[in-house]
């Protein structure tokens, strides 16, 4: 009996998948697109991620260039604390920097750059136009959390034979709120007063 329906199912030519082979060939599918779904999501995670860690050192790089542009167009270089309006050297380095802007006389309050920690702990720059630390704003965003910060002022005391420079050293990590790992950064930029001063 079994072999005459065998052989009229073959003169016939009708021919169909089984139950059990539409079972495994919707299952094997599924897992397929779950796989591929997951790849996919995981990935558009990862663009996500990237992005939000590129706007947040972006943020960092103009902070940075705007204050080696401003340090280097500016004269009377003052590190550590003290007098700001006095020209001051310092080889082992400090978290203040001080110095008189471009085109401005000495009834102008010098510009302050530091580093501190904010009321959350972040560790973040700050800056001042006012010649005191009390009345700065930050200038770089939450996201970035420095550890430290160095100003290193070499030839301040006019008529030198070294034309002056800040070597301004940064480290720290950044991250956003929505990113579960940071990245850390050092960051080293050197800026030369424009002004001749040999």
């Amino acid at each position: 009996m079994n072999t005459s329906f065998k052989q009229k199912r073959s003169r016939t030519g009708q021919s169909g998948f089984t139950l059990i082979e539409m079972i495994v060939a919707v299952g094997l599918f599924a897992v397929v697109m779950m796989v591929s779904v997951g790849a996919l999501l995981s990935l558009v995670t990862a663009n996500r991620k990237a992005q939000g860690l590129q706007s947040v050192m972006n943020n960092m790089n103009v902070a940075i260039d705007g204050m080696v542009r401003a340090v280097r167009m500016g004269s009377i270089y003052h590190c550590g604390e003290g007098t700001y309006t006095i020209a001051a050297d310092c080889s082992s380095g400090n978290s203040v920097l001080a110095f008189e802007p471009y085109h401005t006389g000495p009834t102008v309050p010098p510009w302050i750059y530091w580093y501190a920690t904010d009321s959350k702990g972040v560790g973040r720059l700050y800056k001042s136009e006012d010649g005191t630390i009390a009345s700065g704003l930050p200038i770089t965003a939450p996201e970035v959390s420095i550890d430290s910060v160095k100003f290193y002022v070499l030839g301040s005391a006019r008529g030198d034979t070294q034309q002056p420079k800040v070597l301004i050293i940064i480290k720290g990590s950044a991250g956003n709120t929505q990113l579960i790992t940071t990245t850390t950064f050092h960051i080293q930029a050197t800026a030369v007063q424009r002004i001749l001063d040999l």
